[in-house]
């Protein structure tokens, strides 16, 4: 009887692995084909998506991201990192995946600096939330992808 309930839990376990595994695999794929401009920002219920407007954002496979002022003269863009990362190794579920954006301060786009949860994704569109701890407020972020 214990092996079977060890058994089990396994497979349990393993099915949820790789549904965690396939919507890191599957959002990153999605994210890196392309490049994604900020549709929608509200900052604790301050819309302020017009601040990014100018921007595309490129997410490289190597982890590198890529943020490009379409309206500067400078031809530089500005680099910061982003990853898929597991919050909680007890959940695997799409609630428990974040969405880590981040650039350096100072940097323009320092305000999409966060670890997002995964609201929703698509081939064309990614929808983000953050709830500040210590009770702040709530930032929604929607890139969706230049056609």
């Amino acid at each position: 009887m214990k092996t079977i309930l060890l058994s089990l839990s396994g497979l349990l376990l393993l099915g949820a692995c790789s549904k965690w595994q396939n919507d890191q695999k599957q959002l990153t794929k999605i994210s890196t084909d392309g490049e994604w401009f900020v549709s929608s920002y509200i900052d604790d219920g301050d819309d302020e998506t017009s601040d990014y407007t100018t921007f595309t954002l490129h997410f490289m496979e190597s982890g590198v991201l890529h943020g490009t002022d379409l309206l500067s003269s400078s031809s530089s863009p500005f680099e910061g990192s982003w990853s898929i990362s597991d919050s909680n190794s007890d959940d695997d579920s799409l609630d428990d995946l974040d969405f880590n954006i981040n650039f350096s301060v100072g940097n323009k786009l320092d305000d999409l600096s966060d670890d997002w949860d995964i609201i929703s994704y698509s081939d064309t569109e990614i929808k983000l939330m953050d709830v500040s701890g210590g009770g702040g407020g709530t930032d929604y972020l929607t890139l969706t992808k230049k056609p």
